[in-house]
């Protein structure tokens, strides 16, 4: 920005100007099945239909709410009939429901049966409504029966084994299964420049190394937190781009190759708030918040486009962010991703009021 040949630099983005959580998007993408997929700017594509993955993420946010609302608590009741409907009795989920009211898929464990658990445990272990909390207990322990060949599908769902762990330490099921997710995953590489455990970074990456912080803090293996923390850490220098968020975008990064920076997707962001939020809860550590106030500045413009990633008028939030500026498409995995967002935000900066030294910028 120019004005009479001089050069105007933005003020820097504050906690302060995150805004609060806005549901009305994801109101907008629901009816009375579940939560539509995609949209056109906002208008709600229903020929997209449905997906596990995302209706699992909306009960996850629900259920994080202190105090929701009757109208959220409405939403969580249809997600997780929603969940239960997908579940096969075998531990598997389906994924794709048409607007026709029909399964597209076959039961499995892919990406998508990991967040149904995530979704499940959360509401297992978080929801404000007694009778949702025992449903999902009863949805997730049919869905821990079985295990996923797949990382992430196992990341996912041992994030949901450690909320029903934090709410009941006893529960065997969901230690076995966060156990299992960490050997899954294993441990960081001893190459000083490429720690990651694998030999390349795709995508939720954030999400492997918080499952390794949950494993290591709620089973007591403090070697495993330790390294769990050594990829978080590095995998957030890796993701600095001149002093801000820049996540791995589409089509992901490997060592020896030049980073590229477009396209990236809001949903990283979130999972490296929420890994952050995570390690900071677990280690007391106040370092990891500013991480954490880096997603948030992510979505507010602090970003590769200098370009904030949410339209204030809709509560939705753009599908990515590509060389040319934000995909003003706001579908439901990036609006999800918005509110999980300014969740940890809200969280940051009540914390951050009670620090003597007023908290982050």
């Amino acid at each position: 920005m120019t004005t009479n040949g001089l050069r105007l630099v933005p003020p820097p983005i504050q906690l302060a100007d995150a805004p609060l959580p806005d549901w009305s998007h994801v109101v907008r993408l629901s009816d009375d099945t579940g939560l539509l997929e995609h949209a056109r700017n906002a208008i709600v594509r229903r020929e997209h239909g449905y997906c596990v993955d995302d209706v699992s993420r909306g009960l996850l946010l629900i259920c994080r709410e202190p105090r929701p609302t009757a109208q959220l608590v409405g939403l969580a009741e249809r997600y997780l009939a929603f969940l239960t409907h997908a579940a096969g009795s075998d531990g598997g989920f389906r994924n794709r429901f048409s607007y026709g009211r029909e399964w597209e898929d076959d039961p499995s464990t892919g990406d998508w049966w990991g967040r149904a658990l995530w979704g499940l445990g959360t509401a297992a272990g978080r929801s404000a409504v007694p009778w949702i909390r025992r449903e999902a207990l009863n949805a997730f322990l049919i869905g821990c029966r079985t295990r996923s060949p797949w990382a992430r599908a196992m990341a996912f769902a041992g994030l949901g084994a450690a909320e029903v762990l934090r709410a009941d330490p006893r529960s065997a099921a969901a230690a076995e299964l966060l156990g299992d997710a960490a050997t899954v995953i294993g441990l960081p590489s001893a190459k000083p420049d490429w720690v990651w455990p694998e030999p390349e970074l795709t995508y939720s990456n954030p999400a492997l190394a918080e499952v390794l912080i949950a494993a290591g803090d709620l089973l007591g293996d403090e070697p495993l937190l330790r390294a769990g923390l050594k990829m978080l850490a590095w995998l957030c220098r890796e993701q600095d781009h001149d002093g801000h968020l820049s996540v791995v975008p589409v089509g992901g990064w490997r060592p020896g190759v030049p980073k590229h920076r477009y396209d990236q997707q809001p949903i990283e962001a979130a999972a490296t708030a929420d890994a952050c939020a995570t390690a900071a809860a677990v280690t007391g550590d106040d370092r990891w918040d500013e991480q954490l106030f880096r997603s948030v500045a992510w979505f507010l413009g602090d970003n590769d486009g200098q370009k904030p990633m949410y339209d204030p008028l809709t509560g939705g939030c753009y599908d990515g962010l590509t060389v040319s500026g934000p995909n003003v498409n706001q579908g439901a995995e990036s609006t999800l991703a918005l509110v999980s967002t300014l969740q940890h935000a809200r969280t940051l900066a009540t914390r951050s009021a009670t620090r003597p030294s007023g908290g982050l910028a």
